[in-house]
């Protein structure tokens, strides 16, 4: 691999960190709140559960998307399904009443302990599809690298994806309370992290109309550098955007994720 190959690798890496980073924090804090009413006991194991099944979602899709990753089929539905988790998490976030969550949170009747593990897993089985999905999109137009293939993807490409998921899950376990004070102090942090899988989708929408079986758009555009700046030179900005635009609402953020 050459030094170009390498530092383009290399900074694909450092954004799928970045973005898995934040989407485990906003994971973590969803299934801390699927199981906080349990005892102190059965949290931990619903929770341990949890991680397992994550590790156990992440990497089964990983090896099943990279049989499937070359086909437009998969590629589009990939793509309407990043940007439907962004609009319509963002729709959720700015436009649905606090008021509203909160009422409809407490009308909840609480689950037993294997129904909240079961809830836990199928909220794991969307984490993997959300994380995998966006850290395909953003490798898939990485170039091949001399590596073999592993399943059906470029070696070099598996490496990044599965390192990325596996970053992501590690920050989940460990890391998850730095992003969730991050997310505290920088709350637009969180829409600006589903700007970008929104972004992402674009991306992966792109290179889908681009593909030899429909050519909607030229192939060479989907690869060429003016797109790759722009797609980099937006979702830093995206992200540059949340942080310097967010508003600190420490105490309203503590007391709703705590809720």
């Amino acid at each position: 691999m050459d030094l170009s190959l390498l530092l383009e690798y290399g900074w694909v890496l450092l954004l799928l960190i970045g973005i898995e980073g934040l989407l485990a924090a906003d994971n973590a804090l969803v299934l801390a709140i699927m199981v906080k009413h349990l005892p102190e006991k059965e949290r931990r194991k619903a929770l341990f559960y949890g991680l397992a099944g994550a590790f156990i979602f992440r990497f089964g899709s990983l090896f099943a998307i990279s049989y499937l990753v070359d086909i437009w089929q998969v590629q589009a539905i990939g793509a309407l399904y990043l940007l439907f988790i962004a609009f319509n998490h963002i729709f959720r976030k700015l436009v649905v009443k606090k008021g509203e969550q909160a009422t409809a949170n407490k009308g909840e009747k609480k689950s037993g302990f294997w129904m909240t593990v079961f809830k836990v897993e199928l909220a794991d089985i969307a984490f993997a599809i959300d994380s995998i999905l966006a850290a395909v999109a953003l490798a898939v137009a990485l170039p091949n690298t001399s590596l073999p293939n592993i399943g059906g993807l470029d070696g070099g490409k598996f490496i990044v994806i599965f390192a990325g998921g596996f970053i992501g899950l590690i920050i989940m376990r460990f890391a998850a309370n730095f992003f969730v004070k991050l997310l505290q102090t920088k709350p637009g942090l969180e829409i600006a992290a589903f700007m970008i899988v929104g972004w992402v989708g674009v991306k992966l929408s792109v290179i889908t109309l681009a593909h030899p079986a429909l050519s909607i758009i030229p192939s060479s555009f989907a690869h060429s550098m003016g797109w790759k700046i722009t797609f980099y030179a937006v979702l830093i900005a995206i992200a540059l955007g949340g942080w310097f635009f967010s508003k600190e609402k420490k105490g309203e953020m503590i007391e709703e994720k705590a809720g």
